[in-house]
């Protein structure tokens, strides 16, 4: 089975906006149930902009309310009529003269809705350029009153297929720099614990030593005595 694009967000619409059982929620978006759990208590997601399904058609609000009507029923997703992936040469992504106007309301959509892309995947999937994501960023694009955030996919901007892909690879990236950040927290703290153990092994050698340097010397013999006790 499918599942849409930005689950988490998707759960997080799901359970705002409809009445939809909890498991029907997670199987539809790939989470486990007691995640949706925790969504709904605001444990989790918190802050999370919620992503309607049926704005972005991945599935019908018949299909909602079929299942709405019968907790047993379980969610589809729903078929697409967007250009599905195909193979291409690498290399600059060429754009129709009169699709290319519709670039910046595509940036608009992904930079709204696919915050964790960074720009040189922008760039890729629809062909343009860092200046001009900048701009529609910033709303500094000169015809930044004119634009509204559209799919690229409905637009035939990219693929289904390349968008996906894009949302996959930024996933992993953003993991392994998660993974990277835990692994120097750690590190740190166990340099920080070692130099603490360092200092308190330092002091507890110089106060033994300070110690040992107060200590009163053993009492000698007189050396008239122990010639008085040769003689005897």
């Amino acid at each position: 089975m499918s599942r849409p694009l930005m689950p988490k967000a998707t759960a997080v619409w799901l359970v705002e906006n409809t009445a939809l059982a909890f498991t029907q929620i997670a199987e539809f978006c790939g989470l486990h149930e007691l995640e949706v759990q925790a969504i709904a208590d605001g444990e989790v997601a918190i802050g999370m902009q919620g992503l309607d399904p049926v704005v972005n058609g991945q599935v019908t609000r018949e299909e909602l309310e079929r299942c709405i009507a019968d907790p047993a029923a379980k969610l589809q997703v729903a078929t697409s009529d967007n250009p599905q992936p195909v193979a291409r040469h690498k290399g600059p992504r060429y754009t129709p003269i009169t699709k290319r106007q519709d670039k910046p309301d595509a940036i608009a959509w992904l930079v709204k809705h696919y915050t964790m892309l960074n720009d040189a995947q922008i760039v890729r999937l629809i062909g343009t350029t860092k200046p001009t994501i900048a701009a529609v960023r910033d709303r500094t694009h000169w015809n930044s009153s004119n634009i509204r955030a559209r799919n690229p996919v409905a637009m035939e901007l990219c693929t289904q297929g390349d968008l996906d892909g894009a949302y996959a690879k930024a996933q992993t990236r953003l993991a392994a720099v998660e993974k990277a950040k835990q692994k120097a927290a750690a590190q740190k703290a166990k340099d920080k614990a070692d130099a603490y153990a360092a200092k308190q092994a330092a002091s507890a050698e110089a106060a033994a030593t300070e110690a040992a340097a107060k200590a009163p010397a053993s009492e000698s013999i007189p050396a008239e005595n122990v010639a008085g006790d040769a003689a005897a």
